[in-house]
């Protein structure tokens, strides 16, 4: 598999943690993942915590898009605030699954869209690189993994659905689950229109609640955790894995 090259069927990430995944077909790479990737994340202050989507599913139906410098936030309902945000004086260390991190909150209109949408106050804030990343910087989904997960479930249209999944690259495989066979392996990822990128494949990224919600208005609409369960490997925690780790080498 060394070496081997695989087509991309579609890139994405999101520019603010926990809102809408988007195809990025103009996405480019350098080591620590997709550039731009959870760039900010959203903080309730008082508490010192960063919003997830787990918690806050409302969030999906924010769409995030960087312009240059400026970031552009837009709900469902049409409103909307494009601006670049300035960090201001504060930075407030936050806890993200017991790491530490030191978050610049910013001033502009990107916080009061986003409080008013979930109706509580929350602040917009620049992270360090990788900082409000769970795993790796990347990750993986074989297309032949989610035509078996939607068979098993009986929903046909999760495979046109992979924003749920929130992976870095869909790759196309014949081979359901072929993908927890690269481990620790480097492969090269093909057509994504951006050249060749090499990544090292890593371990089976474990899975939550995240999955059953609404790619696009965050309404939880599926049961695709459930029948993950029934059937996949499980890891310390219980939690089924689907997908891989990736990272970029080269």
């Amino acid at each position: 598999m060394s070496g081997q090259s695989l087509d991309v069927v579609s890139v994405g990430f999101t520019p603010v943690k926990g809102t809408r995944h988007v195809r990025r077909p103009e996405a480019r790479f350098d080591a620590e993942g997709p550039i731009g990737d959870r760039r900010y994340c959203l903080v309730d202050v008082a508490r010192r915590q960063v919003l997830k989507t787990v918690q806050n599913p409302s969030l999906i139906g924010i769409t995030a898009e960087l312009r240059g410098e400026e970031l552009a936030l837009t709900l469902p309902d049409g409103r909307s605030a494009c601006a670049v945000p300035e960090p201001d004086d504060e930075v407030l260390t936050c806890e993200y699954w017991k790491r530490r991190t030191d978050l610049n909150l910013t001033d502009g209109p990107h916080s009061a869209l986003v409080s008013s949408w979930l109706g509580r106050p929350v602040r917009l804030a620049r992270a360090p690189r990788g900082d409000v990343v769970y795993g790796a910087p990347a990750t993986m989904i074989a297309t032949a993994s989610l035509a078996d997960l939607a068979d098993r479930a009986a929903r046909p249209e999760l495979i046109a659905e992979a924003a749920r999944f929130r992976a870095t690259f869909v790759i196309d495989t014949d081979l359901p689950y072929a993908e927890e066979t690269w481990q620790g392996r480097e492969i090269i990822l093909g057509e994504t229109g951006l050249g060749e990128i090499r990544v090292r494949v890593r371990a089976p990224v474990p899975r939550c609640a995240v999955m059953d919600l609404d790619p696009v208005t965050g309404e939880r609409n599926a049961r695709v955790l459930r029948t993950l369960a029934g059937y996949r490997p499980t890891n310390a925690a219980g939690e089924p894995v689907f997908g891989v780790y990736a990272e970029i080498v080269g």
